[in-house]
């Protein structure tokens, strides 16, 4: 599908807002793009699934999940 010509609603305020020759795409502003990267930085947005223990980086860990040596 071709969305050159296309208005889009912006995903963050809503606002319509130009497909073509928009840096910012789908975004209106690069505000709107910054407060929504901000979303995921902080965990406000995340994707749904079991996290695995080895994709846990060791930094991350909390010391008392781990199991304790006799």
């Amino acid at each position: 599908m071709n969305q050159s010509g296309q208005i889009v609603g912006c995903p963050t305020c809503r606002r319509p807002t130009s497909w073509q020759d928009n840096p910012h795409r789908p975004f209106c502003s690069e505000r709107c793009r910054l407060v929504d990267l901000e979303g995921w930085l902080t965990g406000r947005y995340i994707v749904p699934g079991a996290l695995e223990e080895d994709a846990i980086a060791p930094a991350e860990r909390d010391p008392a999940d781990e199991p304790t040596q006799p």
